[in-house]
């Protein structure tokens, strides 16, 4: 970031460098202990792979849509489209969308944005409490 997007954005450092950033690896880890418990649980029960795999491809596959998403948006070329941004998140890729925010900051100001992010997080909090508290009574309602 140059020195006229820093006066631009005052609350932004200049740097490479992540704000807060044990504060935002200890909420990252909270938040990914419940996905990554229950992906272990179903991967060692000989259950499914298919989460455990799908929360890391998916993630690197999220980092990866955003730092091109970002790269796009400072040469003003076409971008991705936020619903496909937000699929990718809901698919299990959250993780490195957080991860992604944070490093390129990027989508970290757009409110409208973040609101649907946040929810896609809370909607897998509320999944893995279902299933590794709850017996997956919560769920059956839907």
């Amino acid at each position: 970031m140059n020195d006229s997007s820093a006066r631009h954005n005052p609350g932004r450092k200049s740097g490479g460098e992540v704000q807060h950033l044990r504060l935002k690896l200890l909420v990252f880890a909270a938040l990914c202990a419940l996905p990554l418990y229950g992906s272990l649980m179903l991967w060692l029960r000989a259950v499914s792979v298919i989460p455990l795999a799908a929360y890391g491809v998916v993630s690197v596959v999220a980092f990866f849509l955003y730092w091109s998403d970002k790269r796009k948006a400072r040469a003003d070329t076409w971008r991705t489209p936020e619903n496909v941004l937000h699929a990718v998140e809901l698919a299990g890729g959250w993780p490195g969308a957080l991860l992604a925010q944070q490093v390129f900051r990027h989508k970290t100001r757009k409110v409208s944005f973040q609101l649907v992010f946040w929810l896609i997080v809370l909607m897998h909090q509320v999944f893995w409490i279902d299933q590794l508290f709850l017996g997956a009574n919560l769920l059956a309602f839907f």
